[in-house]
């Protein structure tokens, strides 16, 4: 939702739905986006913590509210990112994209995986 406009994106997401019944006529679109969230859903994250003067980005698990929001604001900013479409559509092909396995919301839950799985040496500077 942009600029408090409630009604508008209620609509694009319900238009949306539309749209993935319509390509799945024998899936429910419920359990598509229902599918979507929980692949882009992030285990691990990184933080940044400073200690003694220098900055560690420090692997955390995700709590499960954190893992939904930002499944969501992932799946929402890669379809708001794609330029020439209609958002309904667009949030459509995203959330179908992310129920498969694959889009930009995927890539970038891995892309913050490898993040952690990097950084897992400092580890031990959580608390």
């Amino acid at each position: 939702m942009k600029w408090g406009q409630k009604t508008v994106a209620q609509r694009i997401v319900y238009e949306a739905l539309d749209q993935i019944s319509t390509k799945n006529p024998t899936a429910d679109p419920l359990e598509i986006f229902q599918r979507a969230v929980d692949n882009a859903k992030p285990r691990l994250e990184v933080k940044s913590r400073r200690v003694g003067g220098a900055t560690y980005q420090v692997p955390l698990e995700v709590p499960a509210e954190r893992q939904a929001a930002l499944a969501l604001r992932w799946i929402v900013d890669f379809a708001d990112a794609r330029k020439g479409v209609p958002m309904k559509e667009a949030l459509a092909a995203e959330i179908i994209e992310a129920a498969e396995g694959h889009g930009n919301a995927i890539r970038k839950r891995d892309d913050v995986h490898k993040m952690a799985q990097a950084n897992k040496a400092f580890a031990h500077f959580r608390w």
